[in-house]
Parts: C-alpha cells; structure tokens; sequence
C-alpha cells in the first residue's frame, strides 16, 4: 500500500467547549475567529465558534489543536 493511501487514525477531543483536539487531519483548508475548514482522508471538518485560535499542528498523526468558544 503507498503511503498516501494509509489511513491516519481519526479522533476528536472536545473539553468544556473550550478546546478541542483531533488527529488525521491532511490539510487545514483554511480557519479564522469563528470558523476552522480541515480536511481529513474521510472528508471536510467544519469547527464553528468564536474566538478560535488554531493551537498546533503535528505533522505526524495530523493532529491539530483548536481554542476558543466552540459551537
């Protein structure tokens, strides 16, 4: 199987609406203060909310980090 075919695992962690964490993401299409557009190998992420920061990015895994007041 080539590499890009392998699938990364997926999980989302969502703590007090105030911080979410998610693995297997690809790319991050594109985020501001009250949207983040992430895409994973199963398909578009749309995280909605107010004053979001996107917190980290690891390569390895696709993991990504989102703060703020998520809807």
């Amino acid at each position: 199987m080539a590499e890009a075919e392998l699938q990364l695992p997926h999980k989302l962690s969502l703590n007090e609406r105030k911080s979410l964490t998610m693995t297997g993401v690809t790319e991050v299409v594109s985020f501001d203060e009250a949207a983040v557009v992430l895409r994973t190998q199963l398909g578009n992420l749309l995280v909605q909310g107010k004053d979001l920061q996107l917190k980290s990015l690891l390569p390895e895994g696709g993991q990504v980090s989102v703060t703020g007041h998520i809807a």
